[in-house]
């Protein structure tokens, strides 16, 4: 269901100067000179010693082309976690939560999210209170969860998913037109991943349905601050949250 597996409450799981002025130019161009050298070391004939003329040029285009070629050798500063969130709303917005987004969009978004997780702020987030609270999926590839192949006017509106760190419980819920909810337990796999368990479903968020056992999944928490979540599921599927209430919990 939602977003911590892909198992939707809907429906039962299946299992990114030049300067005007030229470089300083040294010409040296006297003619050449002799120097007696059996001054220094006396020898029967005299020595002499020929002073070429030093001539020094600088070419200011290959000075540029040489500055230029080491400045991209150089590693660039990239974009910070806020400029990354920025950007990663930026290209959700209009995608319905991506339900609108082709393939293209599905693999800039997942190159944006990539960044974003390489500046993750927490690294262990299954220790951190700022996963408490409920978070609103702004974004997500699994399809089930988007009801995709249902009319437009039969998907939820809204989805959401509270998560409990102390108590190790989880809750995804539906806003209209089913309300549809399910409850899980998730054990910790390591500092960022759980394994999940979902024990009930409640139809219309009112009728309990025992989960069947298979109804299973995991779950990695790869970004976490105090606005935004990014997670991965054990399908492949990409989920981009944002927290509406931190002091929601989730019931036991």
């Amino acid at each position: 269901m939602a977003f911590l597996s892909s198992y939707s409450p809907l429906s039962l799981p299946t299992l990114h100067s030049s300067s005007s002025s030229s470089a300083p130019r040294l010409l040296l161009t006297s003619s050449p000179t002799l120097t007696p050298l059996n001054h220094y070391f006396p020898t029967s004939q005299p020595l002499t010693a020929i002073h070429t003329p030093l001539t020094t040029t600088s070419d200011p285009h290959k000075w540029r082309t040489n500055v230029s070629f080491f400045s991209s050798l150089l590693p660039k500063k990239g974009k910070d976690a806020t400029e990354l969130k920025e950007e990663l709303l930026e290209a959700i917005a209009p995608l319905d939560r991506g339900a609108e987004a082709t393939p293209e969009d599905q693999e800039r978004i997942d190159q944006i999210a990539r960044k974003l997780e390489a500046a993750n702020p927490t690294k262990e987030p299954l220790k951190s209170d700022l996963l408490d609270g409920k978070w609103e999926l702004i974004y997500t590839t699994s399809r089930s969860i988007l009801q995709t192949g249902r009319p437009k006017f039969l998907r939820s509106i809204a989805n959401y998913q509270a998560i409990n760190v102390e108590t190790l419980r989880a809750q995804n819920m539906e806003s209209w037109p089913f309300f549809n909810q399910v409850t899980a337990d998730l054990t910790p796999l390591n500092s960022r991943k759980v394994a999940v368990k979902f024990d009930y479903f409640k139809i219309g968020g009112l009728i309990p349905v025992k989960a069947p056992d298979r109804a299973r999944g995991e779950l990695e928490i790869t970004y976490l601050d105090e606005e935004l979540r990014v997670s991965r599921g054990d399908k492949g599927n990409l989920f981009i949250l944002k927290m509406i209430d931190p002091s929601y919990r989730v019931p036991v």
